[in-house]
C-alpha cells in the first residue's frame, strides 16, 4: 500500500511539473498553452481533491501529507472556505506548504457564501471576478452562478467549474 501511495504522489509531483513547465514555456513563448489550444492534443488534467470528502488513500497522494497531517486535515471538517482551511493546518506549517497543498486540494464553492479568496478557487477568478460575482448575489441554483460565472471568464474556465461547487 505504501509503495503504491509512493508511486501516485511521484506521479502526481511529475504531472504538477509537467504542467507548470509547459503553461510557462508557452507563455514565454507568446503562444497558448496546450489547455487553450484548439488542437487535437490530449493534456494530462489533474483534478483538485474535495476537502470535506477525499478518503485517506486520496490525500494521502498530495505531496507532504502524512499520517498526521492527514489527521490535521480530517480534524477540521467540514471546511467551509479556504481561509479556514489556512488558518487551521497553518498551526501546524508554514504558508508556503500551506500554498503547495492548495495546488492539490480545494474546498467547495457555496455560490452565495463564499469569499473572495474562496471564490479564487475556481479557474480564471481573481479579486475582480470574484468580487462581481460576491456583488451578483443572490444565485438561484448552481447553473445561474455558472451562467453568471461565463460571463466573466472564458468558455474552458466556466466549464470546468462546476466540480468545485457544493452540490445541492
Amino acid at each position: 500500500m505504501h509503495r503504491i501511495v509512493q508511486s501516485l504522489r511521484i506521479a502526481l509531483m511529475l504531472m504538477a511539473i509537467l504542467l507548470a513547465s509547459g503553461a510557462a514555456l508557452a507563455h514565454a513563448a507568446g503562444t497558448p498553452t496546450p489547455a487553450a489550444s484548439s488542437s487535437p492534443v490530449a493534456t494530462p488534467t489533474f483534478t483538485k481533491l474535495n476537502l470535506n470528502s477525499a478518503t485517506d488513500e486520496q490525500l494521502l497522494t498530495v505531496p507532504g501529507v502524512g499520517d498526521r497531517m492527514l489527521d490535521e486535515f480530517k480534524e477540521y471538517r467540514p471546511y467551509t472556505s479556504i481561509v479556514q482551511f489556512r488558518q487551521e493546518l497553518g498551526k501546524y506549517v508554514d504558508s508556503d506548504q500551506v500554498t503547495t497543498w492548495e495546488q492539490y486540494v480545494f474546498v467547495p464553492v457555496d455560490p452565495n457564501k463564499a469569499d473572495v479568496e474562496t471564490l479564487k478557487q475556481l479557474p480564471g477568478v481573481d479579486d475582480t471576478i470574484a468580487q462581481k460575482l460576491i456583488d451578483g448575489r443572490t444565485y438561484a441554483s448552481n447553473d445561474a452562478f455558472l451562467a453568471a460565472l461565463a460571463t466573466l471568464v472564458s468558455p474552458a474556465d466556466a466549464a470546468g467549474a462546476a466540480p468545485y461547487l457544493v452540490q445541492s
